[in-house]
Order: structure tokens, then C-alpha cells, then sequence
């Protein structure tokens, strides 16, 4: 009853510390979102909003189909999807997150509570002058001394610590004595390092880590993607070339074939040989440039989809580049999307309020350390521990209150850090403010190629039309001696030249319009693809 009564008496102090100490604050711990957000402008930053998760567990390996030749065929559905299932460097990344979010809890667990225990046992042996008989006596003495406690330190400032100790000392000269002690000691911070916004400030910065490693993955994720989809329609451009260049030999060398038969009857003059022989030979070469190709895109779009099979795997694409090209007008539109979605510009916007966070800890860090503290303790004594915890309950207290402060004369080194945090926050503003005007201009530039390549599709188109016109003239005219091989074989070679364009044309807008969706940042969201929204080890 009398401990409770001793306790009762320190009631107001208690209460006053935990005031100071911002706990009984709503909201104080944790700091409410809000309290950043007058800070901060809510457009620093934009959440990610994902449709649902990736994750390589519910990848299955995809399938493909081998025709008789033993070719691989593959649409452009399945080398993305590939892509971001067997990307070596994309599944390194994908650690990253898992990183940050770790550095995110040893952050928090700053404010965890921590249990401490001691355990000592001292031996002393020694002789001492005893004045009652006024001899040297050789004592002997044993000291035990546990102490056990939980302490904890708060977002606001306050540091608590709650202990109890049983120290007892055994003399072969004089009575054994044992003292016990529980005891609450409070220290609020009043200047530097007091509330909760500076004191989570890593927590925040942590949490902000973790939030932009997700938008480097979702950026990263998104240039993989894009690099299949490209990959794979250059691949299927050179697919294309190399057949218009097979085609176009196999007719060179069945216009040779018959102008070696007229010369043989005498329709034509011997020399009319050299310029079909040259042409055939011009189409051996440019074919072998286009298997060549060919080779080079077959190989980069295994390296990227990385399917299995290693880089021997055959490959015949089966998803046609051919579509209806459409005129693109909403610039402001997309741009606004760019400025929404781009991962890169949300890291950015995530980094800069990382770095206005940290000038508010090297703003808390210019104050002096001054720190208000209290200390109280109820203490029980007997010849025997347990009698000792006992009397705990007597009028044995004790409780101590004061201030300590110390500060830096000249401060240079708070200083100094307040200033590189200044520099940082404004670098980072000035960095964020030219990736708003990149963002725009990587947008319109991709526009400007798309709408480039949607032009040229219908121009090459009549050009190749009107190319193949001029072809069956040509070789009308050769027929009835009115032209000459080497004007044949120019016009055939005109033709190849404008199926060639044509081909690539309708592949440029292709790319042209991943380039468009990747310089919007929409890319992942058309292809139904997101980005995990919590790490965790997969």
C-alpha cells in the first residue's frame, strides 16, 4: 500500500513528461500524413496505381510451337511476355525493391523497445583496519548485482527506461547487506530533436526509398518491354526484307535465264548479258547483307526474351506488322498522361521530397541539445535480496530532476550539412523542373516519328504500286525490242528499293508508336503488365 501511495505522490511529474513528451497528443505517435502534407504539396509525389501484381511465381514458362523445319514461332505477345519472365537483368532488378523495404523496417525499429539485463559477481580480498579492536583483519567480500529493464525511446523526443536491480554484498567481517531498487527514468528532449516530424525523418525517407525503388523497377520494367516489342518487329522487318530480296533474285535470275535464251536464238546482241549477269550478281549480294540481318536481330531478341534454348533457337515470328495507320492530334493529352505516368518523373518527385525532409533534420540539428530529464526510484533494504524486494514498500525513495545542455560554439558542422541539404532540395527542384520539359519533349518527338512513319506508309504504298507499273512496262517494252536489260534491271531494282520502304515503313510506325506509349509512360498499362505494389522476398 505504501509503494502505490509513493508512486501516487510522483503521479503529477509522470504526467507532465508524458505531455511534454507529445503522447498524450492525438495523432503524436505516429505522426499523422497530414502534418507532412502542410509541408509538403500533395503533387510532390503520385501513388502508383497498379492493376494487380507481377510476380515470377505465376509466370508459367510460355509455350511455343516448332513447325516441320523445327523453327520456333513466335508472336509479339509471347516474346513480351517472355521478356519479362526470363530477362536476366530485369529479375536482378527486382531485388531492388526487397533492399529498400528492409532498410525501411531497420529504420523503424529505431522506436522498437528493448529489453536489457546485467548479471555481475565480484570477489574482493583484502585486509582492513577494524578501529573497535584496532587490528588488520584479512576480509573477504562477494558482491552479486543484477539489474533487468525494458527501455524505449519515441518519435516524439522522450527516452524511457524501467528497471529493477538487486545488488548484495556478503562480508566475512560484517552482516550481509541487500538492497533492491525499481526505478523510472524519463528524458525529453526540448530543443534538438524534439517531435515527431524530425524524428522520422529517416523513417519517412525510408518509406519514400521504397515507394521510388518501385518506380525504377516499373521504368526499367517498361524499357524491357519496349526493347522486345522492338526487337522483335526489326525482326520481323528483316524477315520481310529478306524475302523481298529472295523474290527479287529468284526474278533477276529468271530475267537472265530468258535473255540467254534470246541471245542463243539471236533476238539480242551478246551484250545484253553483262547487265542481267551484274544484276543477279548485285541481288546474291544484298541478299546475303539481308541474311546477315537477319542473324544480328535473331540473336538481340533472344538476348532479350532469354525463352530458353540458349541462342541456337530458330525463330519464324508469326504477328503481322501490318494495321491501319491513324493520324495522332491529342499532344496536350499525352503529354498531361506523361507528366502523370512516367516512372522516372514520380522518382523524381519522390527523391525531391526525400531531400526536403532531410533539410528539416539538418534544421533540428543547428539547436543546442538541451534535454530535461527525471529519474525516480523506490529502494528496499535487507540482509537478504528477497527481503529486500520486501521492503520496497517503505519510505526509502529517491528522485532526481534536472537539465543538461551542450552546444557547439561555432556549430560548423551542423552548419555545414544544413547547407549541402539546402543545395540538394533545391538541385533536386531544379533537376525535377527539367525532366517536366524532357517529358514533354520526348513525347512530342515521338509523335513527330510516328506521324512521320504514318505518312510515309501511304507514300511508299503508291510508290511501290506505281514502281510495279513501271516494272511490267519496262519489260513490255524489252519484249518487243523497244528497251534494253540495263533499263529493266534499273526498274527492277527501283521496285525492290520501294518494297524495301514500303516494309519499313509500316515496321517505323510500329516502333514509333512503343516508343510514343513508352515516352508516356503508358506502355505497361496497354499491355495489361504492372509492377508489384509491395516488395517482398518472391
Amino acid at each position: 500500500m505504501r509503494l502505490l501511495i509513493s508512486i501516487y505522490r510522483f503521479l503529477p511529474v509522470l504526467l507532465l513528461f508524458l505531455g511534454l513528451a507529445g503522447c498524450l497528443k492525438p495523432g503524436g505517435w505516429p505522426v499523422d500524413q497530414a502534418e507532412y502534407d502542410k509541408r509538403f504539396p500533395q503533387d510532390d509525389y503520385l501513388s502508383l496505381q497498379v492493376p494487380a501484381e507481377l510476380k515470377p511465381e505465376q509466370a508459367q514458362a510460355p509455350s511455343f510451337k516448332v513447325n516441320e523445319k523445327g523453327q520456333t514461332l513466335l508472336s509479339l505477345e509471347q516474346a513480351a511476355y517472355a521478356a519479362l519472365r526470363g530477362n536476366q537483368e530485369l529479375t536482378v532488378r527486382q531485388f531492388a525493391p526487397v533492399q529498400a523495404g528492409a532498410f525501411e523496417k531497420i529504420e523503424r525499429g529505431v522506436f522498437s523497445p528493448e529489453l536489457f539485463a546485467d548479471f555481475s559477481y565480484g570477489l574482493e580480498k583484502a585486509d582492513k583496519f577494524k578501529t573497535s579492536s584496532r587490528t588488520w583483519k584479512n576480509e573477504e567480500t562477494t558482491e552479486t548485482l543484477a539489474t533487468a529493464g525494458v527501455r524505449r525511446r519515441f518519435a516524439s523526443g522522450t527516452n524511457v527506461e524501467i528497471s529493477a536491480e538487486g545488488d548484495r554484498t556478503s562480508s566475512s567481517l560484517d552482516p550481509d547487506e541487500s538492497e533492491a531498487r525499481l526505478g523510472l527514468s524519463i528524458t525529453q528532449s526540448l530543443l534538438r530533436g524534439l517531435g515527431p516530424v524530425v524524428n522520422l525523418v529517416a523513417v519517412r525517407q525510408a518509406e519514400l526509398k521504397t515507394r521510388a525503388s518501385l518506380y525504377e523497377l516499373r521504368g526499367f520494367t517498361e524499357a524491357t518491354l519496349a526493347q522486345a516489342e522492338i526487337a522483335y518487329w526489326e525482326f520481323v522487318q528483316a524477315e520481310r526484307e529478306i524475302a523481298i530480296f529472295k523474290r527479287s533474285l529468284e526474278v533477276a535470275q529468271q530475267q537472265l535465264l530468258e535473255i540467254e535464251q534470246r541471245i542463243e536464238v539471236g533476238m539480242l546482241p551478246q551484250v545484253e548479258a553483262a547487265a542481267a549477269r551484274a544484276e543477279v550478281a548485285r541481288r546474291e549480294q544484298a541478299t546475303i547483307e539481308a541474311e546477315s540481318n537477319l542473324e544480328d536481330r535473331r540473336l538481340r531478341l533472344l538476348r532479350i526474351i532469354n525463352p530458353g534454348g540458349g541462342l541456337g533457337l530458330k525463330l519464324v515470328s508469326t504477328s503481322r506488322p501490318d494495321l491501319t495507320p491513324r493520324s495522332i492530334k491529342d499532344i496536350k493529352a499525352r503529354a498531361a498522361l506523361a507528366r502523370k505516368s512516367r516512372p522516372d518523373l514520380n522518382e523524381a518527385r519522390l527523391r525531391l521530397k526525400e531531400n526536403r525532409l532531410q533539410t528539416i533534420a539538418t534544421k533540428n540539428g543547428l539547436l543546442p541539445r538541451l534535454d530535461l530529464f527525471v529519474s525516480l526510484g523506490k529502494t528496499g533494504y535487507a540482509q537478504s535480496l528477497s527481503n529486500s524486494f520486501s521492503d520496497l514498500d517503505g519510505s526509502n525513495y529517491d528522485a532526481v530532476a534536472g537539465v543538461k545542455l551542450s552546444h557547439y560554439l561555432d556549430n560548423l558542422s551542423a552548419e555545414g550539412r544544413h547547407t549541402a541539404a539546402l543545395a540538394s532540395a533545391r538541385q533536386a527542384r531544379a533537376a525535377l523542373d527539367n525532366l517536366n520539359q524532357q517529358v514533354e519533349l520526348d513525347v512530342r518527338l515521338a509523335l513527330n516519328q510516328v506521324e512521320r512513319a504514318r505518312r510515309q506508309i501511304f507514300a511508299t504504298r503508291l510508290t511501290r504500286e506505281l514502281q510495279e507499273k513501271t516494272v511490267f512496262a519496262e519489260i513490255e517494252r524489252f519484249d518487243v525490242g523497244k528497251s534494253t536489260s540495263l533499263l529493266v534491271a534499273q526498274a527492277q531494282r527501283d521496285l525492290l528499293a520501294s518494297q524495301i520502304n514500303e516494309v519499313q515503313a509500316i515496321v517505323y510506325y510500329r516502333i514509333g508508336l512503343v516508343r510514343l506509349y513508352l515516352a508516356e509512360g503508358s506502355l505497361l498499362q496497354r499491355r495489361g503488365v504492372s509492377v508489384a505494389a509491395k516488395p517482398s522476398l518472391w
